[in-house]
């Protein structure tokens, strides 16, 4: 790999320009993303790439040795990670979904130890949270802590990773507890089961837990809590991660587009010389651009609103969370549509040799259509046309 491709061994300091450094990572990830999606499996080489970039502390305060960035910035940066590899931008994202969660669950002290403990030891976040798997058992001890016993599934960035966020239910109050813990610890097994044909190496394999003792301060979140307008503020954080990434999805794909038509042979009965003349050609392109434009601008609004939320605390208000619930809303269904369509569509702009195996296209929509499936569109939909209708806010769920 050549020296404009890699970062330098030492530690990047919080001065950098995340979105520099992003570009630069982006770059580094494309060199080896179609290869790396058609071997699928754990990306090892390139997880610690991330690692080197420095922008695993990035929405880390700057008081705990992290960058302090703004969450816009954290979009931002996370869908340029997108348009080159969806599947590592996955893995990075909720990287910094597990980070959050501890601000929003957890005390202050639990999120300046385990904050500046991320900086120190350059640890990768893994999620093992999966709020519709309640197969995991959290049984109290007398200690305050609780013991985790069975399986989880779908578990982001788990394979590979330092720390996990877990939930477990406990049973008793019909509520889930959610602790922290290293993924090595005893009793703790990760399996690299997953096997979609997209977003293949998002490293979202099982996680076993056999009788797995939780010490009282790692537990983050115990049963029985009810939760306030601000720590739901974690799906519209997840909610717009997965936004991002299929904005990244959808913009990857169209710099293809853009590649492959300027250097194009038109049709024999386009009547020009070159596809880039073709005005059906021209027409289309902006078709899907239309779809790309708008979803970014929705996207970068709920961004600043989501931002403006978590900077009120404790503060917020239901409807002040509505009104971001709505936001999120409206750019993850924008944001679905341009990824799934452009991703598609642009084959009928470029033709036939971009379905060639080797030029790997077919990653983007493939990856797109795996992970729109995360919660069905239709239901987004209705919450946002009750929401017009009756002015109903999206109930806060996992997902809403």
């Amino acid at each position: 790999m050549s020296a404009l491709l890699s970062f330098p061994s030492a530690p990047t300091t919080t001065d950098s320009d995340p979105e520099a450094l992003a570009h630069t990572l982006a770059n580094i990830l494309a060199a080896t993303a179609v290869a790396r999606d058609q071997a699928g499996g754990h990306a090892a080489e390139a997880r610690q790439q991330i690692r080197d970039s420095g922008l695993l502390s990035l929405t880390i305060a700057r008081a705990w040795g992290g960058h302090g960035a703004s969450w816009p910035v954290f979009y931002r940066v996370l869908r340029r990670l997108a348009e080159a590899d969806s599947a590592l931008a996955h893995v990075f994202g909720f990287h910094h979904l597990q980070l959050a969660s501890i601000t929003l669950f957890g005390t202050p002290a639990q999120e300046a130890t385990l904050h500046r403990g991320t900086v120190a030891h350059g640890w990768f976040w893994g999620n093992a949270l999966n709020p519709l798997d309640k197969r995991t058992s959290a049984e109290p001890l007398p200690s305050g802590g609780f013991r985790l016993h069975g399986s989880k599934s779908y578990c982001s960035g788990s394979v590979g990773s330092d720390q996990l966020l877990a939930s477990g239910w406990h049973a008793a109050s019909q509520t889930p507890v959610y602790v922290v813990l290293p993924t090595r610890a005893p009793g703790v097994t990760v399996e690299g089961d997953w096997d979609a044909f997209g977003q293949r190496q998002t490293d979202s394999g099982s996680v076993h837990f056999a009788q797995v003792d939780v010490p009282a301060e790692a537990v983050i979140q115990p049963p029985g809590t009810v939760p306030t307008p601000r720590a739901t503020l974690r799906t519209l954080l997840s909610q717009l991660i997965l936004t991002n990434l299929y904005l990244g999805i959808a913009r990857g794909a169209f710099a293809e587009a853009q590649q492959h038509i300027r250097t194009g042979k038109a049709w024999l009965l386009a009547g020009v010389p070159s596809a880039a003349d073709d005005p059906y050609i021209q027409h289309r392109l902006a078709q899907l651009w239309l779809l790309i434009r708008p979803a970014e601008s929705v996207a970068n609004e709920a961004a600043v609103l989501l931002q403006q939320a978590l900077d009120r605390g404790h503060a917020i208000t239901t409807d002040e969370r509505g009104q971001v619930a709505v936001a999120v809303t409206e750019a993850k269904a924008l944001a679905h549509r341009a990824a799934i369509e452009v991703s598609s569509q642009f084959f009928e702009l470029t033709g036939a040799r971009t379905t060639s195996g080797k030029l790997g296209l077919d990653r983007f929509w493939r990856n797109a259509r795996v992970h729109t499936l995360h919660d069905p569109l239709d239901h987004k939909l209705r919450d946002l046309g009750r929401h017009l209708i009756d002015g109903r806010w999206p109930e806060p769920t996992s997902y809403t």
